[in-house]
């Protein structure tokens, strides 16, 4: 039977693939805006500014839904990663902030042709450092960096984050999100000229993650073994792989015929089973090696609560992003 404490880390495993898929590829927007060239380098950046504006915001509730468990349901580990994880953790939430205020900016300084170059840049650099430091982060607490005796951990602010293991998985979440930007963008307009623009993209950018995964699985050999060796060697290990596989074969295969809605299909697949694996191998713990999940829960009261409340929850949330999807993103853009 499933304890409430995996119950929960459950459902922040959900909040943080929903964050990806959503969130990541807004992220992968703000670096194909920097990288936007050829003939059609305006249109590219208003398909991208149009497609991102209605939605940027709250695709943002689904890093608070994890962060809130994490606060509310694990103290102790939020605790650890909080100092741990202090540097990266606060340049993360500055690119997030700036990445939404040069967005804004943007939009509406009153003297555009000016900033917009300034704002611009900005915009795509901070997308780029978010995502960054989030794939650090994860990798942290995963490669046993973080050492923690007595709810305080014990390693400093600095060592546990710099590794070329764990910049080598910033540098992965980067290329994913851009994967996916770049794949859902095809499916934002109707014009074949600005599809195949993001089809090369998300074709180019896929080779990327490729190279960055395979990177990363060589680096994790030698700096992450326990993780690598639960990815590679337990019972869910071939289906898992298997799937991932597929899901990635089949969206370039997608791609190069032009079938846009199963690529996404098959790209959202393949970032959700790759955080499923993630998550498969870090279990029962936190933050390897020091907390585990049981150790670090609330009491059973509180996490029934929280269980309680997010059930309750659903039924606001889902029919109210729902609904901001049907209205803002039912259509494509016809015209840039």
């Amino acid at each position: 039977m499933i304890s409430l404490a995996d119950a929960l880390a459950m459902v922040a495993l959900v909040g943080l693939i929903a964050y990806a898929l959503l969130g990541g590829a807004d992220f992968g927007g703000g670096l194909w805006d920097i990288l936007a060239s050829g003939p059609r380098t305006a249109r590219q950046r208003v398909l991208i500014e149009r497609s991102i504006a209605p939605v940027w915001e709250a695709n943002h509730v689904w890093l608070i839904l994890v962060i809130v468990l994490l606060f509310s349901g694990f103290p102790p580990a939020f605790s650890a990663m909080s100092i741990a994880l202090h540097i990266p953790l606060t340049l993360m939430l500055i690119g997030i902030v700036l990445r939404g205020a040069a967005f804004t900016f943007r939009q509406y300084d009153p003297e555009r042709k000016k900033s917009e170059i300034l704002w611009g840049r900005v915009f795509a650099l901070s997308s780029i450092i978010a995502p960054f430091f989030l794939g650090v982060c994860l990798a942290s607490i995963t490669q046993g960096s973080i050492r923690v005796s007595n709810g305080i951990p014990t390693t400093g602010f600095f060592w546990p984050w710099i590794g070329w293991f764990q910049f080598s998985v910033g540098l992965f979440a980067v290329a994913l999100f851009a994967f996916l930007a770049a794949v859902y963008l095809t499916l934002e307009t109707d014009d074949r000229e600005l599809q195949d623009d993001f089809r090369i993209r998300a074709l180019i950018s896929g080779a990327v993650v490729g190279f960055f995964a395979l990177v990363t699985g060589l680096l994790a050999s030698e700096h992450a073994q326990e993780f690598q060796g639960k990815l590679l060697s337990s019972w869910w290990t071939w289906p898992l792989q298997i799937g991932t596989g597929l899901a990635a074969i089949g969206a370039f295969a997608s791609l190069w015929h032009r079938e846009y809605r199963l690529a996404r299909f098959l790209a959202a697949t393949q970032v959700s089973l790759i955080l499923v694996g993630w998550a498969s191998s870090q279990h029962p713990f936190l933050i390897y090696p020091d907390i585990r999940i049981a150790e670090a829960a609330a009491p059973d009261s509180t996490l029934r609560l929280l269980l309680i409340a997010l059930s309750a929850g659903v039924f606001v949330l889902f029919p109210s992003l729902y609904w901001l999807f049907r209205i803002f993103k039912s259509g494509k853009t016809r015209s840039v």
